[in-house]
């Protein structure tokens, strides 16, 4: 199914879609996201109501139970002209997911799927492809080295990844290696590693493994729930590296002011 078509974002102001992860349990990536767009220039509100894109039930197969929480996405989001998410699977799940949820015989809400489809970006996505940026010309205190893991919804569902290395690419001090495999999954996949935790655990092992044998120190990502698996089993194994969200990263080049 093809992606709903979009307007281009610039000057618009931007709703964030902050995630449940993050809001529960990473509130200062949600943060950095607010403090790279403002240092941009770009307005932000945060629409208070909002809560799961319904994701995990959908996963499930509860399709009744998603689009229970997806017409409250809508009235939460009523209001947004513009959403950005730090989630490259959140926004494949606004973006690809929800027209699929309604058929036009069902009024409102189906044109309400299409407007928050077409309206949706990715936080890196939205520097990269809907402003243009690829340089935010801001370097970090010292010098770092990174690789990126590419999250497998934002990078099957959206086509993410290399929006990411422009931005780290031309980040003052920050050296980008490659991570072997960078494409393959962690394991996670939400219920999956749940369901299947052998199987899980199997594909854990190996992205540990690329991880540990990458010369950069930090591995960066545009999903929490990626980056909470794998520093899973690094912490495990008591390796020294970790796996940080893209925006923390931006977030820490920032002048001390805004910071």
């Amino acid at each position: 199914m093809a992606l709903p078509a979009r307007e281009s974002p610039i000057g618009k102001p931007v709703s964030l879609f902050v995630t449940c992860i993050v809001d529960m349990i990473y509130p200062d990536t949600g943060m950095s996201v607010v403090d790279i767009l403002e240092h941009l220039g770009v307005s932000v509100d945060f629409p208070p109501a909002q809560t799961c894109c319904g994701q995990p039930a959908f996963n499930s197969g509860y399709r009744d139970e998603t689009r229970a929480v997806a017409k409250h996405f809508f009235k939460a989001f009523q209001d947004a002209e513009l959403i950005v998410t730090p989630s490259g699977s959140c926004a494949t799940m606004l973006r690809h997911e929800y027209p699929t949820l309604f058929t036009p015989a069902d009024g409102t809400p189906y044109e309400q799927a299409q407007r928050i489809a077409a309206i949706t970006w990715e936080f890196s996505e939205y520097l990269v492809d809907g402003l243009g940026i690829r340089d935010l010309d801001l370097s970090l205190p010292a010098p770092e080295s990174f690789a990126v893991h590419d999250a497998c919804h934002g990078l099957r569902g959206l086509g993410l990844g290399g929006a990411s290395r422009q931005l780290l690419a031309r980040l003052g001090n920050a050296e980008l290696h490659d991570l072997k495999e960078c494409e393959v999954c962690c394991g996670f996949g939400g219920l999956f590693s749940i369901k299947m935790p052998d199987v899980s655990n199997a594909m854990l092992t190996n992205k540990v493994e690329n991880i540990n044998a990458s010369p950069a120190e930090t591995i960066v990502t545009g999903d929490v729930s990626c980056l909470t698996q794998m520093n899973g089993g690094l912490s495990r194994q008591k390796s020294a590296k970790r796996v940080v969200h893209l925006a923390d990263v931006l977030a820490k080049a920032l002048p001390e002011e805004r910071s």
